[in-house]
C-alpha cells in the first residue's frame, strides 16, 4: 500500500472544503440533526474560513493519499492557533479525518506518527486533541496510541453543545530518555 502525506496548498481550498464536509458528515451525521450539521458545516468549512485557517502560520494542513486516492486530512496547530488555551509546549491535533472507505487501514496511525514527528521538529513536548465523549472507537484508538484523558471542553455543532474529552500524549525523547525541552 503506497501512502503519501502532503501539505495542503492555499490553491487546494476547494478540495479541502469537500473532504472536510464529507468526512465530518460521514462521522457525525447520524448523531446530529440535519439542521445542526448544516449550520456547523456552513460556519466551519466555508471558503473564507478555510482560506483564513490555511493562511495561519501556526496551523498546518495535510492530505493523506492511499494509492494516489485522497483518503483524509489532518490539521495541526501550535501557539495561539490552538483551539484551547494550550501551552507553548504543545501541538494540537485539531482535525484528523479519514473517509469511511479508508478507515481501518492504518491511516490514522500514520497521521498520529506524523503529528508526533512534527511536534518534535517544532520542539513541542506534548500533543493534545479533543474527541467526542460518545465516540468510543476514536477514544479507544487514541488510548492505544498513548493518549490519556486530561480534561474536557464544549464542542458546539449547530445549537447542540457536546462534550469533548481532551486527551494528551507526552512525547519522550528516545535519545535522551527524558522529555523534550
Amino acid at each position: 500500500m503506497v501512502v503519501k502525506i502532503e501539505g495542503i496548498k492555499q490553491t487546494e481550498v476547494e478540495k479541502l472544503k469537500i473532504i472536510s464536509e464529507t468526512t465530518f458528515a460521514e462521522t457525525f451525521a447520524k448523531d446530529n440533526t440535519p439542521e445542526d450539521l448544516a449550520a456547523f458545516l456552513e460556519q466551519n468549512y466555508n471558503y473564507s474560513q478555510l482560506e483564513k485557517e490555511l493562511a495561519n502560520k501556526n496551523s498546518f494542513f495535510y492530505f493523506i493519499y492511499q494509492q494516489n486516492e485522497l483518503a483524509g486530512y489532518l490539521k495541526l496547530n501550535i501557539n495561539e492557533a490552538q483551539s484551547e488555551d494550550g501551552t507553548k509546549e504543545a501541538l494540537e491535533i485539531e482535525r484528523i479525518y479519514i473517509l469511511n472507505a479508508f478507515k481501518g487501514q492504518g491511516l490514522g496511525k500514520q497521521f498520529i506518527t506524523f503529528a508526533e514527528k512534527t511536534a518534535r521538529e517544532k520542539n513541542k513536548s506534548e500533543i493534545w486533541l479533543g474527541v467526542w465523549e460518545h465516540n468510543p472507537s476514536a477514544i479507544a484508538f487514541y488510548k492505544k496510541m498513548g493518549f490519556v484523558k486530561t480534561g474536557q471542553h464544549i464542542f458546539t455543532i449547530g445549537c447542540d453543545d457536546q462534550t469533548d474529552w481532551i486527551m494528551t500524549k507526552i512525547l519522550n525523547d528516545k535519545n535522551s530518555g527524558g522529555l523534550l525541552k
